[in-house]
């Protein structure tokens, strides 16, 4: 099971916004050029600037944002014949960056490890890599978890929200990033493997 497998309903909520935006002129690359320059921004702003930890509550606000973005510019390409050859790169390489950019700023936060935390952006990077390969071998798009993006989105994000709410982070949570990691990987694994099932 993985959340992934709710965005039809959420879909369904953001359908009719869609309806707006295409009707304003407003196309699905806009939308996710829109969504990655603001990932970006906030996760190079919260490591390089380093806030009060109290910044970190706009990770949670915005992963959930941004997912209302991701499923608004499928719906625009699909629904309203948008769709491109550059949408599908950008669909696959903004959420890379993006990602990155957001998982950065909690290198800084105690006990996390830099390199568990870089390990996982490295990882998360393969994942969507992994999935996006599967039609190159005649399967589809693969979104195997147990840890896709909209599960990290929902990690990373209620990470975000404990450390913004002043608590102190134990010792213990120093195994987290390591877990995530290994989380990631089965990710991967899982994407390879189900992609060469559906191909045979």
């Amino acid at each position: 099971m993985s959340i992934y497998e709710l965005k039809p309903r959420f879909q369904a909520l953001l359908r009719p916004l869609a309806g707006r935006l295409h009707a304003m002129g407003i196309t699905a690359n806009q939308v996710t050029v829109a969504a990655c320059a603001v990932s970006a921004a906030l996760g190079l702003w919260l490591f390089f600037a380093v806030p009060s930890r109290a910044a970190f509550a706009l990770v949670p606000a915005w992963m959930f944002v941004r997912m209302a973005f991701n499923a608004i510019d499928g719906m625009l390409a699909r629904e309203y014949g948008q769709q491109s050859k550059l949408g599908a790169f950008l669909n696959e390489l903004t959420d890379v960056v993006s990602d990155a950019a957001l998982y950065l700023p909690f290198a800084l936060v105690q006990p996390f490890s830099p390199f568990w935390v870089g390990t996982v952006i490295m990882l998360a990077g393969l994942s969507e890599f992994a999935g996006a390969l599967g039609p190159t071998v005649g399967a589809s798009r693969r979104y195997d978890g147990p840890l896709g993006k909209s599960d990290r989105a929902f990690v990373f994000g209620a990470l975000g929200l404990y450390v913004a709410l002043g608590w102190p982070l134990p010792g213990w949570t120093a195994w987290l990033m390591p877990l995530v990691a290994a989380l990631v990987a089965w990710t991967v694994a899982n994407r390879v493997r189900r992609a060469l099932a559906e191909a045979a």
